[in-house]
């Protein structure tokens, strides 16, 4: 696989409800998640987030009764690029992390591992398989500008300037400067090959989560969506606000409890 190690190569959605989950989405987001899973052969309920142009935005998995009473929750989570999953989370552990799930393979999608960082913010490490006809391959779940990607990677933690150590330490990131937020505290935004993929900031006054990764969507109306939101019985939790370079952000809750965020133009000036 060609994707640059420390990149965001894919996003997962766990829900409870995954046709309420796909209604909700598709009318939000303008997706198309598959109506029924894709691996049942191995006994989970996993369906493919189909974007309007043809590629994929990522998984969403069906949590069992099993998972539930293990103490999974509906929520959203990314899935980063490393050449060895195992080292890695080792390395994650030494500094005060710890493994959520093992490192497994899955025939045909690669080697990954569940993982919390040492402020119990959790994702997913990941060495893909790349598929057989395009050894190639690269991911573009992520982008910088289009709908129906993940545009921006937020992470609220417990102590950012401790984090944005860690995780440029952990993946290669490079610090691409801060803004000052007053009683916030720092903004501290960073990139992967050059490229602005979010930022690290301290767990902001109301975030009922804890320390966590908040995937930034990407719509064609912000205002919109947020009509979406409401009518398909979702939540605002914050926003709309306006952004740097005249877009705005929104803070969401899915009906299932899964957080995420909403980017993208008010097309309708209000």
């Amino acid at each position: 696989m060609s994707d640059q190690p420390g990149a965001f190569i894919w996003y997962e959605l766990m829900t409870s409800d995954p046709d309420a989950a796909k209604s909700f989405y598709d009318s939000v987001i303008g997706w198309d998640i598959e109506p029924c899973s894709s691996a049942a052969e191995a006994g989970l309920d996993y369906r493919m987030i189909r974007r309007s142009d043809g590629g994929f935005a990522g998984g969403m998995l069906a949590l069992s009764a099993e998972m539930i009473a293990a103490g999974a929750k509906p929520g959203w989570f990314g899935y980063i690029h490393v050449p060895d999953v195992d080292a890695t989370a080792a390395a994650l552990v030494a500094s005060g992390g710890k493994i959520y799930q093992s490192a497994r393979d899955l025939e045909g999608v690669g080697r990954f591992a569940m993982v919390d960082d040492p402020w119990g913010a959790p994702f997913y490490l990941m060495n893909p398989t790349p598929p057989a006809n395009a050894p190639d391959a690269q991911s573009d779940v992520f982008s910088v500008d289009q709908p129906q990607h993940v545009r921006w990677n937020e992470l609220q933690s417990g102590d950012s300037a401790a984090a944005i150590t860690l995780y440029c330490d952990l993946f290669g990131w490079n610090r691409e400067g801060e803004m000052e937020m007053g009683p916030l505290g720092t903004y501290r935004f960073v990139a992967c090959d050059g490229i602005g993929i979010g930022a690290i900031c301290n767990t902001m006054p109301g975030n009922s989560d804890g320390p966590r990764w908040t995937h930034y969507i990407g719509v064609d109306d912000i205002d919109r969506a947020v009509a979406a939101v409401i009518a398909g019985g979702g939540q605002i939790i914050d926003g709309p606000q306006e952004i740097p370079g005249g877009e705005f952000s929104v803070d969401i809750r899915d009906p299932h409890g899964a957080s995420a965020g909403l980017v993208g133009p008010r097309k309708a000036g209000g």
